[in-house]
């Protein structure tokens, strides 16, 4: 019992880590991009590339979703969606990138977040399932 329990826990662990590594990364070279972007003067440019590395950490951390067997796919995606919907969309609304002058426009945003998401889920999903299935075809032969 005690085995499985810390099984569990190493495997958290180890998307956990794969997680924060997927995000730090692009964070951590757009955070220099926007470092250099400030240096410049081009402080608009700046707070975008910021930006765009916190969301791109956010997707990185929560990529792992996909890897965590016991759950189905559905959940997988439900739970990603949330979390996105937490994290994104609220830095995109405070990024200054979007005109916020009004309900509509948070609506529009939204609408936007929505529609970008389901493009790159669809782009992501399809170049898995290609890859199973290249990875599968070679495991054949």
């Amino acid at each position: 019992m005690m085995e499985n329990i810390d099984h569990k826990k190493g495997i958290q662990m180890n998307l956990l880590k794969k997680g924060l590594l997927r995000g730090t990364i692009p964070f951590i070279l757009l955070t220099l991009v926007s470092l250099w972007l400030t240096y410049q003067g081009l402080s608009v440019a700046s707070n975008h590339a910021f930006f765009m590395g916190l969301i791109a950490f956010f997707l990185g951390v929560t990529s792992v979703i996909y890897e965590i067997q016991g759950w189905r796919f559905i959940k997988q995606i439900f739970v990603h969606y949330v979390l996105m919907l937490v994290t994104v969309f609220p830095t995109l609304l405070l990024s200054g990138m979007y005109p916020l002058d009004s309900i509509r426009d948070v609506v529009n945003v939204y609408f936007l977040f929505n529609i970008v998401g389901v493009i790159l889920f669809l782009i992501t999903h399809l170049i898995f399932q290609w890859r199973y299935r290249a990875y599968m075809k070679a495991q054949k032969q």
